[in-house]
């Protein structure tokens, strides 16, 4: 055996020693290493079931748009798989890349953030929840006993709790990895610091919505998935089950990040929000809370502090466009479900990547597919 080959199988056993004693979320990261739109497939799920499911009726100028060639190489260089245009309730436009279809699930990544976003609203108008102003140690047995519990649930709606989760995508040691990976959600959610004063700033921080779910869980007896499932999966009359990933089996929802579905239920949420949270005319969310999650929480400053926030409200991002300011939910790699009122539709994209351009709070992906879909609208 020659010197250079001893080395290599020395290597070798010591990479395979440290994978056996490294932290679990340690050796899944790196096996996985980057995340992607079907990681569903490597974690443990719940379903969120569907019943009495009533598809969306096809407009009458169905899919009669032609893409010109910009758009749809913008579409396909950035590994869009899915890109849908309901307009008065109905389909106006939709295509599918990459072997994806109509009933082929994606995780949402943080677009999930605003579901947590609308069940908070809904469990305050169920008295589950008494107020957005109330305390986090009402709810959370570890934040009782010190500073952190005069946190409330506002300033975890906005992104301004103060705490010191470290929002690392790349990472393999960040919290928001151990997160994602590992198989001790509450722990790591739990274990966060208070470094400056809640209410004053906004820092975009996963740990503020897994905080939420807990929250939630708290206040409904019941687990977040199950109370999606009840309050807005089935009265959205969803077509197909969603899973929600755990962190491990039977465990905690990843409340953060991973809901999984596909684009034309994605779209139910996007619909929710453009009818002021009805749905069939029944009312799921209350309008006042659908109003003041969906505005910028301008009371706030932004990361900076240069400036009153003026993009992001109650776990949902604004974007202003043409004289609109439109809601819309954002996860990584590009999952957008935009509400245009002005126009009474909804625009969905899901794909593998987004714009690696960035301007401000925002890549130029963002603006593009509203663009895009503002020529197809009628």
């Amino acid at each position: 055996m020659s010197k250079l080959v001893k080395i290599l199988v020395i290597i070798l056993i010591l990479a395979g020693a440290w994978m056996l004693i490294a932290p679990n979320y340690l050796r899944t990261s790196l096996i996985y290493w980057y995340a992607n739109i079907d990681d569903y497939t490597i974690f443990e799920n719940k379903e969120v079931s569907v019943e009495n499911g009533k598809d969306w009726p096809e407009d009458s100028n169905y899919n009669k748009f032609t893409l010109d060639s910009i758009d749809r190489a913008y579409l396909e260089n950035n590994e869009t798989v899915a890109y849908l245009v309901i307009q008065d309730g109905k389909v106006l436009y939709e295509e599918y890349w990459d072997d994806y279809g109509t009933e082929s699930l994606s995780n949402l990544f943080s677009a999930t953030k605003s579901i947590v976003s609308l069940l908070i609203g809904i469990a305050i108008d169920q008295g589950k929840i008494n107020s957005i102003n109330d305390p986090v140690g009402k709810y959370l047995k570890e934040f009782s006993e010190d500073e952190r519990g005069n946190i409330t649930i506002k300033n975890l709606l906005t992104m301004s709790s103060g705490l010191d989760w470290d929002e690392a995508y790349s990472s393999p040691t960040s919290i928001t990895t151990k997160a994602y990976y590992g198989k001790k959600l509450r722990e790591v959610s739990t274990n966060q610091h208070l470094v400056e004063k809640p209410g004053v700033r906004f820092r975009y921080q996963s740990g503020n919505t897994q905080l939420l779910s807990f929250i939630i869980e708290e206040a409904t007896g019941e687990t977040i998935a199950k109370y999606a499932e009840r309050m807005l999966w089935k009265p959205m009359q969803a077509t197909q089950p969603a899973l929600w990933s755990l962190d491990k089996k039977e465990g905690d929802e990843k409340a953060f990040c991973c809901f999984n579905t596909n684009a034309r239920d994605a779209a139910r949420f996007g619909q929710l929000v453009l009818n002021k949270g009805k749905w069939n005319g029944v009312p799921l969310v209350s309008e006042e809370y659908v109003t003041e999650a969906t505005k910028a929480a301008s009371y706030l400053l932004n990361e900076e502090k240069t400036e009153p926030l003026n993009f992001y409200g109650f776990q949902y991002w604004i974007l202003p466009y043409s004289r609109m300011n439109i809601p819309y939910m954002r996860g990584h790699l590009g999952q957008y479900i935009y509400s245009i009122a002005g126009k009474n539709a909804v625009v969905v994209r899901l794909g593998k990547q987004k714009d690696k351009i960035k301007q401000g709070q925002i890549t130029l992906d963002i603006p593009k597919y509203v663009d895009i879909a503002m020529k197809i609208i009628k």
